[in-house]
């Protein structure tokens, strides 16, 4: 794929122009624009101190009015401003990390979990946004917000969401969706609270919420039988709620392999070609920018850089976690003496690549930068925390090759020290095959690729949770009592 362009040619129609054919023109006007200016393809950047100021004042200062109707979302905003700084390399000063840490907890409900503001009722969502952002800024002990977190409470709360076929409702009496599994599988395992009893039937529900596409929709229909007083389970075939979604599909695969030390050989696995057909085809074409779209036939938008670009080392994975062991030699970055297409178009990005990671580092720096701070969806939005976030952990993705290494994933294995889980019922050897899975995860070193050069790297993120790997396993050794390595 080539995202740099010389001339403009719209995406042919059939002639009768409909709000979806005159929204794509517009979209691909707007990117086109911008990358035609461009006289070398490497000749971008990533503004860097504008996003961090930018980032670091909607967390110490807050933002406009507008997002007041965002009042249940405020432990997300806090994390997509934390996370966007630490991908940028931005370090937060104590005091701004201990006013965090005070505000998140402020949060913490007293029957478990976390509420979207201070005195509101427990929320899978904002429980993960609390304890991601408490593992960016938080610590143990006194005031450092990982000791205060009360894990049994926020177990039991998991458990009052856990409905009969293995899914969970994100609150109480509210809807079954399955980015709360994510959400609560991420806070389960970071936190060492993972049971059998919790994700039982959990596996089985996500592969029901694949669709004929190969992505993942938000739900499958679990129940039948009107007539009867009880609700039925069914087994085969649960229709999806939905279309195949990225956002749902990141989170879906993502769950699926937190589960993978409680899923059986013989478990019933869902279609990974399929996936990754479907995951592949939702990245844009070249007068897109390269871009990701989020669902078929909609337009590109930067925060499907993360959603679906961030899903590849995911794929690569579960295509076989031994075909990443190999060490390669790539180009680490793009100069501007390296001005022909074909001297940047090729690059090897390691022992596989499924997305276009140059095209889809250059839309994140053309499209989706804003010049007064933070990244957007796309030309002619306006920058916001939600954005900003997602952009630059696709952007990460694609500059880095992050992947499960068997060879550390073993040497964890045999280091593990023998300990207790703080939850009745909790497995000893599931807990260690847990924490050595989620802590293999590691970057190539040799393999990373920054278009534009060294200047616009950003730090890698975990694929499994969106935070640095640092951060994970930092959380991770502590609740698990591990030295780690």
């Amino acid at each position: 794929m080539q995202a740099y362009l010389s001339t403009f040619k719209a995406t042919p129609t059939d002639g009768r122009d409909t709000q979806t054919s005159l929204a794509q023109y517009e979209t691909e006007t707007a990117i086109s624009d911008l990358l035609i200016v461009l006289n070398n393809p490497s000749d971008v950047r990533l503004n860097r101190a504008i996003h961090a100021q930018w980032a670091h004042t909607s967390l110490v200062q807050g933002l406009p009015s507008r997002y007041t109707s965002q009042d249940a979302s405020q432990p997300w905003l806090i994390y997509w401003a934390s996370q966007a700084l630490t991908c940028l390399g931005i370090r937060l000063e104590d005091s701004t990390k201990q006013h965090t840490i005070d505000t998140i907890l402020a949060n913490q409900h007293p029957d478990g979990g976390f509420g979207g503001g201070p005195g509101q009722i427990p929320h899978l969502l904002p429980t993960y946004a609390s304890v991601c952002t408490l593992a960016i800024v938080g610590r143990p002990g006194e005031k450092g917000g990982w000791d205060q977190i009360n894990r049994q409470k926020c177990y039991e709360f998991f458990m009052r969401m856990k409905q009969p076929d293995g899914s969970f409702i994100v609150n109480k009496d509210a809807e079954v969706d399955v980015r709360g599994t994510y959400c609560l599988l991420v806070v389960a395992t970071l936190l060492d609270i993972l049971t059998p009893e919790l994700v039982e039937g959990t596996s089985e529900f996500l592969r029901s919420c694949q669709t004929y596409e190969g992505g993942f929709a938000s739900s499958s229909h679990p129940y039948y039988s009107a007539e009867s007083d009880k609700p039925q389970v069914l087994s085969e075939v649960r229709p999806t709620l939905g279309e195949a979604h990225g956002g749902y599909t990141s989170c879906a695969v993502a769950s699926w392999m937190l589960l993978q030390p409680y899923q059986r050989p013989e478990d019933p696995k869902f279609n990974v070609k399929k996936l990754v057909r479907w995951a592949t085809a939702m990245q844009g074409l070249p007068i897109e920018g390269g871009g990701f779209r989020g669902r078929s036939n909609k337009l590109v938008d930067g925060c499907y850089s993360w959603w679906i670009g961030g899903l590849e080392p995911l794929l690569l994975d579960l295509l076989g976690p031994g075909n990443q062991e190999a060490e390669t030699e790539v180009p680490t970055h793009v100069t501007e003496e390296t001005d022909s297409e074909s001297a940047w178009s090729d690059c090897d990005y390691g022992p596989a690549a499924l997305f276009d990671k140059t095209s889809l580092q250059r839309f994140t720096l053309v499209s989706s930068q804003v010049s007064t701070g933070g990244l957007r969806d796309k030309p002619g939005k306006s920058a916001d925390p939600y954005h900003t976030n997602y952009n630059l952990a696709g952007y990460s993705t694609a500059q880095h090759r992050v992947y499960r290494s068997l060879v550390a994933e073993k040497k964890l294995l045999d280091s593990w020290q023998s300990s207790e889980g703080i939850i009745k019922g909790s497995d000893e050897q599931l807990r260690k095959a847990t924490w050595a899975r989620i802590c293999a995860w590691q970057e190539d070193e040799g393999a990373h690729f920054y278009l534009g050069g060294e200047q616009n790297r950003v730090n890698a993120t975990h694929p499994l949770f969106n935070l640095m790997i640092s951060h994970t396993r930092a959380m991770a050794n502590y609740f698990y009592q591990q030295k780690g390595t």
